[in-house]
């Protein structure tokens, strides 16, 4: 089969499509002919240090979509044919290939409103997003909530799932992507650039603050965010922790919830692993329902996925860049 291969740590941007051998399936897993990958800054971060757990040459993708070309022994209720989506694991093999092999209790089922390509931008920024709002923050007791980086995967799943909960949603962007992410449902969107977000986001909540920060861009950004979150609130972060030790016991009460999907993988627990799936399913019945957009900026092919990779890395990528495989 046809791969997109890394030939060792640091060397992303000299990726190439060569022949490789195709997977089969072990007991409880599944081989996807995969149609669509998607794109994440975690493709270009794993790969530039490697991982102990790899063989070179190594394939990366963690976002695949396609349909069962065969299942391994113990696999039931599905078959060849179906239309499969999931989230991999970072330690394994990936997607970017003709055929990829996971486990069968990691995938969600496509309905049929959703394309491969819509499906495939969902798992690592849509997951993300999801576990965030509905498995981390009590939603229930939220009605204002800051998510930094609303233009970019993360940030705009975040906005779209919290606008959609009902919630008064706050973001940041640069000032050319404002009108974007507020036609993802942001009722505020603060230019991190050219203003004060901290100063700002007092100013639009009375001086009180939101009730949540969904934090994507920085254990920094993560402590400055501390300074604008309400007594009681939550922050969530997926790109480092916060100094917690700005915020002084006996104050704010201020609740903190790591997300971080690979992490059911690196500990092995198969429930959680499971739960990635039920995500799954969530997410693609709003996307099938018009709830959510998968915010597909373009499509490309296998051998242009490095310099994508490459603009991903400079950080100003608006939604999502998907890689065509069929």
């Amino acid at each position: 089969m046809k791969a997109l291969l890394l030939q060792d740590k640091n060397k992303w941007t000299e990726m190439k499509v060569e022949e490789i051998e195709k997977p089969l399936p072990n007991k409880g897993e599944v081989v996807v002919e995969v149609h669509a990958v998607g794109l994440n800054p975690v493709d270009y971060k794993t790969a530039t240090n490697g991982n102990p757990h790899w063989t070179y040459p190594h394939i990366l993708g963690l976002d695949v979509a396609g349909t069962i070309d065969a299942v391994g022994e113990g696999v039931v209720d599905w078959k060849k044919g179906d239309r499969v989506v999931y989230h991999g694991d970072f330690m394994k093999k990936g997607g970017y290939a003709e055929y990829a092999v996971t486990t069968v209790h990691s995938i969600s089922r496509i309905p049929d409103a959703v394309t491969f390509e819509e499906a495939a931008a969902l798992p690592t920024a849509g997951y993300t997003a999801y576990e965030a709002l509905f498995r981390k923050l009590p939603m229930n007791h939220i009605q204002t909530i800051l998510i930094h980086g609303g233009a970019g995967g993360v940030g705009g799943f975040g906005v779209q799932l919290a606008k959609n909960a009902g919630k008064t949603v706050f973001s940041t962007a640069s000032a050319h992507n404002h009108e974007y992410v507020k036609s993802l449902g942001a009722d505020y969107v603060i230019d991190y650039r050219e203003e004060n977000v901290v100063e700002k986001v007092l100013e639009l909540t009375n001086g009180r603050g939101v009730d949540a920060v969904l934090d994507t861009v920085s254990a920094k950004n993560a402590t400055d965010s501390l300074d604008m979150i309400a007594y009681r609130g939550h922050l969530a972060h997926i790109a480092g922790a916060p100094d917690y030790t700005k915020v002084k016991p006996f104050t704010k009460v201020t609740s903190y919830h790591e997300v971080a999907l690979n992490a059911a993988h690196h500990i092995d627990d198969m429930i959680a692993q499971a739960d990635l799936a039920k995500m799954g399913d969530e997410l693609l019945a709003l996307v099938a329902e018009k709830k959510v957009a998968p915010m597909i900026e373009r499509l490309i092919s296998l051998k242009e996925v490095p310099s994508a990779l490459e603009e991903l890395s400079k950080r100003h990528v608006k939604g999502k860049i998907i890689t065509k495989v069929k």
